[in-house]
């Protein structure tokens, strides 16, 4: 029950952060560039510290650095590729307004469900194999959601949703989290070979999200003050999770 119980406070958690996306019209655009800036190198870091720190760890104690880890690893990876080819798949040329909405906000709201069903998955997953690994993966998931609810608000504002209904469709679609959770955990406590794979599978994710999503983001700015700040940020993901060994 413990890893019910820790599991759904966790993803429960992480849906909530769907409301931070409010930030994006409480700060002006200059500071909020700024804030993104740091936010988004900090959960690089923390997305390859979870990574590399614990999960591939996890992966590999009992087998070793098997085929199987190797293909779960490549999957997370090919998985992340397919969701984003398919969340920018469609363009629609009929002009944004409230009453129709970009495609690309409804694009958006889809590919964001899918992927917090699958954070919701390796949350539960995690938590079924050791509680610290839970938390590790935990906050590697909430470095990276903070960022992405603010981009994700401002995509559904920009394609014609009212403050409240863009703030009630994110947290709608952040809570297929617990969807996933829950689904992990019933499959878990059944399927032993189930959870061993889902863990370098979401170490794949992780780092594909790092590598091909926030890092690229990182390289636009040249300002070499600015990119100091970035590597203090990656650092400091890194950091905790480094952190976060000492209490296994």
């Amino acid at each position: 029950m413990n890893s019910w119980t820790y599991s759904l406070i966790s993803v429960f958690l992480v849906s909530l952060l769907s409301f931070v996306g409010v930030l994006f019209l409480a700060i002006k655009e200059e500071k909020l560039k700024k804030l993104l800036l740091f936010l988004v190198s900090f959960a690089a870091g923390g997305l390859l510290g979870g990574a590399f720190l614990h999960l591939l760890p996890e992966a590999v104690e009992e087998t070793g650095f098997s085929l199987e880890v190797s293909l779960a690893i490549l999957a997370g990876l090919l998985v992340f590729f397919v969701l984003e080819k398919f969340i920018s798949w469609r363009h629609c040329h009929i002009p944004t307004s409230k009453e129709h909405p970009h495609p690309l906000a409804f694009m958006n709201l889809v590919g964001d469900g899918l992927h917090n069903l699958t954070d919701g998955v390796v949350i539960a997953a995690s938590f079924l194999t050791n509680p610290t690994l839970g938390i590790a993966t935990t906050l590697a998931v909430i470095f990276h959601e903070i960022p992405q609810e603010i981009g994700d608000f401002g995509v559904l504002i920009h394609g014609g949703f009212t403050r409240k209904k863009a703030l009630l469709f994110n947290f709608i679609s952040a809570l297929m989290a617990i969807g996933g959770a829950i689904l992990t955990l019933f499959l878990g406590t059944k399927f032993t070979g189930f959870i061993q794979l889902l863990i370098p599978f979401t170490a794949g994710g992780f780092i594909y999200i790092a590598g091909s999503d926030l890092i690229p983001e990182l390289h636009k700015e040249t300002n070499l003050a600015k990119s100091l700040v970035q590597m203090l940020g990656l650092i400091l993901g890194i950091g905790i999770m480094l952190i976060l060994l000492l209490f296994e």
